[in-house]
Parts: structure tokens; C-alpha cells; sequence
């Protein structure tokens, strides 16, 4: 079989992964432990993220033509990607919280709905919270003052009554 024929099943499973992503976040994982490794893994498998090491060349390949194409200057050396199509920020938050058990573990760069961020720019990514976090504070928010008037008339009521 030619190497070629090898080659193809392996971009063709990276491009399966990046198609619909809404984030893909590139680290260099040189140095981790297999617990620290096996932990990081499991921590992004519950958050529904795609957690993988590829040769650079397939991942270039892969990225040929998407947006994910601008990580190709940074695809050097011992590369993972952790790729996620829910939750935009999700590999950086948890990549981020694995550092601070693991710091051999950091940040290459990141495409998060077609914008590339640096390696600051990804941990800036990694303080922004969730979605669903967002909109409990969001609504929150909205409630608070509505409560509020709530009681302010409930009292006036009972005053005059």
C-alpha cells in the first residue's frame, strides 16, 4: 500500500473533527506526565472536546482552505489540538486550568470562529466563561431589578391597604 493511501483516512478524520468547529486551539504538550496527560484528556472528553496529536503535515493538510489554516505558522514541533464545535472556549478554559498543575503544557495559538489568538490571546480566551455561564448572568441580571420592583409595590400596596 502506498503511503499516500495511509496518509489520506488520517486528514480525512482531522478534517471530520474541524468541520463545524467553532474553536481550535493548538498547545504544545512536550513534557507532561501520563497522569497529568490522562487527566487533561478526560477533563476535555467530558466537555466535549477533541483532544488529539497529528504530524504537523496532516494537520496542515487538513486545515488547507479553512479558516483553521492561519495556525500553519505555528504547526512546529510537538503539536496537540484540542478542537471543540459546542462550546467556543472550552479547550482554552480547560487547557488553561491544566497548566496551572502542568506549566511544561502551553499555548501555541488558536482560530475561535475564524479569528487566530496568540498564545495571550489565548489565555485571555480562557477567562471568558462558558455560554450557558453567560447567560445565567445575563438573566440574572435582568431579574434582579424587576424583584426588586416587585417588592417596592408590594409594600406600597400593603401600606395603603
Amino acid at each position: 500500500m502506498a503511503k499516500v493511501e495511509l496518509k489520506a483516512p488520517i486528514i480525512d478524520e482531522i478534517k471530520g473533527h474541524i468541520d463545524g468547529a467553532a474553536s481550535v486551539v493548538v498547545v504544545n504538550y512536550c513534557g507532561l506526565t501520563v497522569e497529568q496527560d490522562t487527566q487533561l484528556r478526560k477533563s476535555l472528553r467530558e466537555a466535549g472536546v477533541v483532544y488529539k496529536v497529528y504530524k504537523n503535515t496532516f494537520l496542515k493538510r487538513a486545515f488547507e482552505g479553512t479558516d483553521f489554516a492561519q495556525l500553519d505558522n505555528v504547526l512546529e514541533g510537538p503539536t496537540a489540538v484540542a478542537i471543540s464545535k459546542d462550546d467556543a472556549t472550552a479547550p482554552a478554559r480547560i487547557l488553561a486550568d491544566a497548566m496551572k498543575n502542568a506549566p511544561v503544557l502551553t499555548f501555541k495559538a488558536g482560530v475561535v470562529e475564524g479569528t487566530l489568538y496568540d498564545e495571550s490571546g489565548c489565555k485571555v480566551l480562557a477567562t471568558i466563561p462558558s455560554k450557558e455561564v453567560l447567560i445565567s448572568k445575563l438573566l440574572g441580571s435582568i431579574k434582579s431589578p424587576l424583584s426588586n420592583l416587585a417588592r417596592v409595590l408590594s409594600q406600597i400596596a400593603e401600606k395603603q391597604a
